[in-house]
């Protein structure tokens, strides 16, 4: 499989509009590695984009894609379905304000997402009806698992309630991907599939030192609800038996650099923070 991080930030970018602190000064003076967006991976193999956050666009212009056969959402918070109308964007011919012919994407999710996915609303209605009727996407709702083309896909929930997020465990030629980026705790590790990964994509959890005005995570904080701590996800990753182990989602208050990381991987063997446009194969 080949794989493009196309934005490697998370809830907040890389640098943050209006922000002055030492990360996102250094990262509007450099660029490049420095600075990260929203969200979302492409899939090279079947043209397989996951997550539309408000940069998509942007992204998918910077990396050189063209084409996209299916579009999957992991879960539907902003960072990761903000940049949805990038199908309006791909596929309106503007004489018929319909899609142009071949550039519909198949909207693939798992059954509890597709049945919130009209909760993604303009002042219009759902926007999801908008893009059937006008041929930008059709929409696949599957359960548990799914082939798309040469790629096997299951989808395992993290159970949150009325917020339920998803992992992808991927699969070709016997070679193995677990993408959880975001919104993992409680992690299923009951599950056999998320087990023996040869990467495991995954969000890094809270730092819990450095972080901006010295702030402290106390034992009752709302994030400690939906994040592992950075070690506890390095224990998760072990549990599992994850062979290489990529970080994304990679958040701006945790108050470090891409130089802050990559002096942080010198520590591990196995262990990778992303970057924007980052491409692996596995």
């Amino acid at each position: 499989m080949d794989i493009t991080i196309l934005g490697s930030g998370g809830c907040m970018i890389i640098p943050k509009p209006l922000c002055r602190c030492r990360v996102c000064s250094q990262a509007r003076k450099k660029g490049g590695h420095y600075q990260r967006t929203g969200p979302s991976v492409f899939i090279h193999d079947e043209n397989i984009l996951i997550d539309t956050p408000a940069e998509i666009s942007y992204q998918l212009n910077r990396s050189g894609i063209e084409k996209i056969n299916y579009l999957l959402f992991t879960h539907l918070d902003p960072d990761h379905v903000e940049g949805f109308r990038a199908v309006e964007q791909i596929a309106l011919d503007f004489r018929t304000w319909q899609s142009y012919e071949g550039k519909c994407i198949k909207l693939v999710l798992p059954e509890e997402l597709f049945d919130r996915i009209g909760n993604i609303h303009s002042c219009y209605g759902p926007v999801i009806d908008f893009y059937l009727s006008s041929g930008f996407v059709d929409s696949v709702s599957y359960n548990k698992c799914i082939s798309l083309g040469s790629i096997q896909i299951t989808a395992i929930p993290v159970d949150r309630g009325n917020q339920t997020a998803f992992i992808y465990v991927i699969e070709k030629n016997l070679r193995k991907m677990v993408y959880a980026p975001c919104d993992i705790k409680p992690f299923p590790e009951n599950r056999k599939e998320v087990f023996d990964a040869d990467l495991l994509i995954i969000q890094p959890g809270m730092f819990e030192t450095g972080l901006k005005h010295d702030f402290k995570y106390p034992d009752d904080h709302i994030s400690r609800k939906t994040l592992y701590t950075f070690d506890e996800t390095l224990r998760l990753a072990q549990r599992i038996n994850a062979k290489k182990i990529l970080f994304t989602h990679i958040e701006e208050y945790w108050n470090r650099s891409y130089d802050d990381y990559k002096e942080l991987e010198k520590q591990f063997d196995n262990v990778r923070f992303a970057y924007d446009g980052l491409r692996v194969s596995i």
